[in-house]
């Protein structure tokens, strides 16, 4: 059906191209390229939604400032810095906060260049190992046309990708474990200064509880999914194959982790934005705006309780679709 859509005709293979598309480093490898390129694309919105996160907390921007962070440059610690501070740019609610008595802010909103950063050169390293892995010859025996020798090695073991693979799962939960941490502070009255649960009928109403709950759950689920699978191995092949790198496992549990992770950010936008509604007639920033924009098209402020599930989704496939992320680019350009 694919092929009729597209016009396309099959391949024909030759000797030995059949194991070469289906082998385990070849599943390895499609499952990195497709999660790490995702992985990319979710971190983006973890910024954009951060950065809303902290006009909705009035949190200052200053730690984003570039003096700071050329004192430890880590690349992706530099571009993210630079993200954040593009992204919070010609706040109206910055500059109503400019003299308040607040020392610094909350670790979630200051350390985000730092936290994302170190995100962003994970995503990085796995990319080198990926585009040298797709680009090399894994079959084995090799055959050296040459020499006409056949030679037996161990260019199939997926050692390489299976570290690489557990280093994505584990760098890309944390954007999920970050954003949490910055939804229970929005929802907390004591922490946000904003109505509790972000409903001014809180008591009567449950506001934005629950979205916290689901994504605490999800933090949860990702810290278990998270444990790494190339610690184990179990011999086969009698004995033959005594090691594996167990890498195709460390590539499937992306799927659920990545899922995770959109919705928890998901989550993060709908409550940043509706916190922000308690401070009008104030904006945020110029590039962030577009954002709620989007956000608000699908998704109406919350006064009373409402099923909230489909709201969530709606922004989950913002997200997956990249329109939030398009939007605040036509402002601002392109985030690194």
């Amino acid at each position: 059906e694919a092929f009729e859509k597209t016009g396309l005709k099959p391949v024909s293979l030759q000797a030995k191209e059949g194991l070469a598309l289906i082998n385990g480093t070849q599943l390895m490898s499609a499952l990195g390229c497709l999660f790490v390129s995702d992985a990319e694309q979710l971190l983006k919105h973890a910024q954009i939604a951060g950065a809303l996160s902290l006009e909705a907390l009035k949190g200052t921007n200053l730690a984003f400032r570039k003096e700071i962070h050329q004192l430890r440059p880590h690349k992706g610690q530099l571009k993210c810095a630079k993200n954040l501070w593009r992204l919070t740019q010609d706040s109206t609610i910055h500059e109503s906060h400019l003299d308040c008595g607040k020392v610094q802010d909350a670790y979630t909103l200051r350390c985000m260049p730092q936290v994302f950063g170190a995100s962003k050169d994970v995503f990085s390293f796995v990319k080198n190992v990926l585009e040298t892995e797709i680009n090399s010859v894994t079959d084995n025996p090799v055959l050296l046309p040459d020499s006409k020798e056949s030679l037996s090695g161990g260019n199939f073991h997926g050692q390489p990708l299976a570290f690489a693979l557990d280093f994505l799962a584990i760098s890309l939960a944390e954007l999920g474990d970050f954003s949490e941490r910055r939804i229970a502070r929005l929802v907390d009255e004591n922490l946000s200064g904003l109505p509790a649960f972000l409903t001014k009928y809180h008591g009567l109403h449950s506001g934005l509880m629950l979205p916290q709950y689901v994504a605490a759950s999800l933090v949860n689920e990702n810290k278990t999914l998270c444990h790494p699978n190339s610690v184990d191995s179990i011999s086969s092949s009698a004995n033959k194959e005594d090691h594996v790198s167990m890498g195709a496992n460390a590539g499937l549990k992306l799927f659920q982790i990545s899922e995770n992770v959109r919705i928890i950010l998901a989550i993060e936008l709908v409550t940043s934005t509706q916190g922000l509604e308690f401070l009008k007639p104030l904006t945020p920033a110029k590039a962030l705006q577009p954002a709620v924009e989007e956000i608000r098209k699908k998704v109406s402020k919350l006064d009373e309780d409402r099923p909230l599930h489909n709201d969530i989704k709606i922004i989950s496939n913002l997200i997956a679709n990249g329109w939030i992320l398009s939007s605040v680019e036509s402002v601002m350009g392109h985030l690194q």
